[in-house]
C-alpha cells in the first residue's frame, strides 16, 4: 500500500488530500493512479466502497487546464452522481464540478453549464439530454469515466453509454470501473479503450456477524453528548472510537479527558515511541478509550475490544468493515454504534449493501435511562466483586458501620460515592432529530429495519447480556 507522497502528486493535491486526513491510499488506489498519471486508459475492478472514486478523481484534477470542460463522468444513480461530485470538490480547489441528473430542475443545471465547467458528473440519460439541447460542449473532453458499470448495465443504459462515448474526442482518456466483468463490459471495453490497463482489488472476506450493529441519527454538535452517554450506560472497559481525521481524534480525547473518560489518541503525528506507550496502556486497560484514525489503526492488534464507535461515518465502505471487525472476534460477541448526521444515511445503507448486513437504528437514550442503566452496571460491579471475593480487607470497617446505620443504608451511600465517581458530567440537552429520507432508503433491502419497539427491546436485551459478558 502507497502513501499518496509516494504517487508523483501535485503538492496543491496533496495538501487538499492531507486537509482531508488521507496520507495513505487504498489498494484500488495505489494501483490506479499511477496508470492514470502516465496517461493510459484502465479497468479498475474493485466494489463499491473501496476508494474508487478517488482512484481517478485525484489523476483527473491533476490534468485540468483552462476552464473548458475536460473531465465527464457517467454514473447509474443521482444519488452517486452528487456523491462523486461532492469528493471532486474535495480534492479541487475549483468550483466548477457541476452534477447533472433527472429528477433535479434543469434550469438549474443551465445556469451552471452556461456559467462555465470543468468536470460534469451526471447520469447517461441526463447527459444525453444535455448533448442534444447542445448545452453540454464535449469537444475539449480529454478523460472520460465510467462508474459501476455493471451496475449500468443492470439498468439498461449500455446504449446510452456507447452513444455518448461516440460524442466525444477519439482522443482522449477512458477509464472503467466496475465490481464485476460481465460479457456486455468487457465487449464495451475492446470497442471504446485504447490498450487499457486493468488492475484488480480482491473482493475481501467480509466478517462482522458476530458484531451487534446499531446507529444513532444525531446533530454535529450533539455527538459529545451522545458519545458520552454510551460511555455511561455500558461503562465498557475496553473501546475503540474512530474519526476521520487526526484533528478530529485529538479534539474528542480533549473533551473526554476533561469530562473524566480515560482516553488517548492514536494517529499518524504520533512517534513510535508515543505509540507504544499509548497501545500499552490500553492493551493493559489503564486507558479505556483509545480514539484514532483509519490509518492510524490499521494493521494494530488488539484483543478484547467490547464496543467500536464509528464517531464519523468512515470515507469508504471497506473501512466500516476494518472498524467494527476490531470487535466480535475469537467467538465473542460484539458491538459497534455508528452517528449519522443529515444526509449520511444514503451513505450507510451503501455501507449496509457493501458489508451485506443490517444497522438497525436506536433511539437517542434519555437521560433517565442512561442513570438507570448506569445505576444497574453498577450493581453487576458490586455482584462481580462479591463472586470475586476481593473485599474481605474491608469487612473490620464494614462492621463498624454497621454499628451506626442499617446495611441498606451503608450499601446506598457506598453506591452513591461509586456512582459519583464514575460520572462527573452534567449532562447536556441533545435536540430531537428528523431523519431525511432519500430513494436509495426505499430501494435497499436492509431498510426496512424492524419497528421503534423492537429497537428498543433489543437494545435493552444487549445492554442486558453486554453488562454479564463484558466483566
Amino acid at each position: 500500500m502507497s502513501k499518496f507522497s509516494d504517487l508523483n502528486l501535485s503538492v496543491k493535491t496533496l495538501n487538499a488530500l492531507k486537509g482531508l486526513g488521507f496520507d495513505e491510499a487504498t489498494p484500488i488506489q495505489s494501483m490506479a493512479i499511477p496508470v492514470l498519471l502516465d496517461g493510459k486508459d484502465i479497468i479498475g475492478q474493485a466494489q463499491t466502497g473501496t476508494g474508487k472514486t478517488f482512484a481517478y478523481a485525484v489523476p483527473a484534477v491533476e490534468f485540468l487546464d483552462g476552464n473548458d470542460l475536460q473531465v465527464l463522468v457517467l454514473c447509474p444513480t443521482r444519488e452517486l452522481a452528487v456523491q462523486v461530485s461532492n469528493e471532486f470538490k474535495k480534492v479541487t480547489e475549483s468550483h466548477k464540478v457541476v452534477a447533472v441528473y433527472g429528477g433535479q430542475e434543469i434550469s438549474y443545471q443551465l445556469r451552471a453549464l452556461k456559467n462555465g465547467v470543468q468536470i460534469v458528473v451526471g447520469t447517461p440519460g441526463r447527459i444525453m439530454d444535455h448533448i442534444r439541447r447542445k448545452t453540454l460542449k464535449l469537444n475539449n473532453v480529454k478523460m472520460v469515466v465510467i462508474d459501476e458499470a455493471d451496475n449500468m448495465l443492470d439498468m439498461g443504459f449500455i446504449d446510452d453509454i456507447k452513444t455518448i462515448l461516440n460524442e466525444v474526442p477519439a482522443q482522449r482518456q477512458t477509464a472503467l470501473f466496475s465490481a464485476t466483468m460481465p460479457k456486455p463490459i468487457i465487449e464495451l471495453t475492446k470497442r471504446f479503450q485504447n490498450n487499457p490497463q486493468f488492475v484488480k482489488v480482491p473482493a475481501k472476506e467480509l466478517t462482522v456477524e458476530n458484531t451487534e450493529q446499531y446507529y444513532f441519527v444525531t446533530r454535529e454538535g450533539d455527538k459529545n453528548e451522545l458519545l458520552f452517554r454510551i460511555f455511561d450506560m455500558y461503562n465498557p472497559q475496553r473501546t475503540m472510537v474512530f474519526c476521520n481525521t487526526k484533528k478530529g481524534v485529538d479534539d474528542l480525547v480533549l473533551a473526554l479527558r476533561e469530562n473524566h473518560y480515560s482516553a488517548d489518541a492514536i494517529h499518524g503525528d504520533l512517534r513510535q515511541v508515543q505509540r507504544d506507550k499509548v497501545m500499552a496502556a490500553f492493551r493493559s486497560r489503564d486507558t479505556k478509550i483509545l480514539v484514532a484514525t483509519d490509518v492510524a489503526a490499521r494493521g494494530l492488534d488488539i484483543e478484547n475490544v467490547e464496543m467500536v464507535i464509528n464517531y464519523d461515518l468512515p470515507s469508504y465502505d471497506e473501512y466500516y468493515v476494518h472498524r467494527i471487525g476490531r470487535t466480535g472476534r475469537m467467538g465473542k460477541k460484539g458491538l459497534s454504534f455508528t452517528f449519522v448526521v443529515g444526509r449520511e444515511l444514503f451513505k450507510l445503507h451503501e455501507i449496509e449493501k457493501y458489508s451485506k448486513s443490517p444497522v438497525t437504528k436506536l433511539e437517542i437514550p434519555s437521560i433517565e435511562e442512561v442513570e438507570k442503566r448506569s445505576q444497574s452496571a453498577l450493581i453487576d460491579q458490586v455482584k462481580a466483586e462479591l463472586v470475586a471475593g476481593n473485599y474481605k480487607q474491608y469487612l473490620r470497617a464494614a462492621d463498624l458501620l454497621a454499628q451506626e446505620f442499617k446495611v441498606n443504608e451503608i450499601i446506598a451511600a457506598l453506591l452513591k460515592m461509586n456512582e459519583k465517581d464514575f460520572r462527573k458530567r452534567e449532562f447536556k440537552a441533545i435536540e430531537k432529530v428528523r431523519e431525511q429520507k432519500d430513494n436509495f432508503t426505499k430501494r435497499t433491502s436492509y431498510s426496512s429495519h424492524r419497528s421503534s419497539s423492537d429497537h428498543h427491546s433489543n437494545f435493552q436485551k444487549s445492554n442486558k447480556r453486554y453488562s454479564k459478558t463484558s466483566k
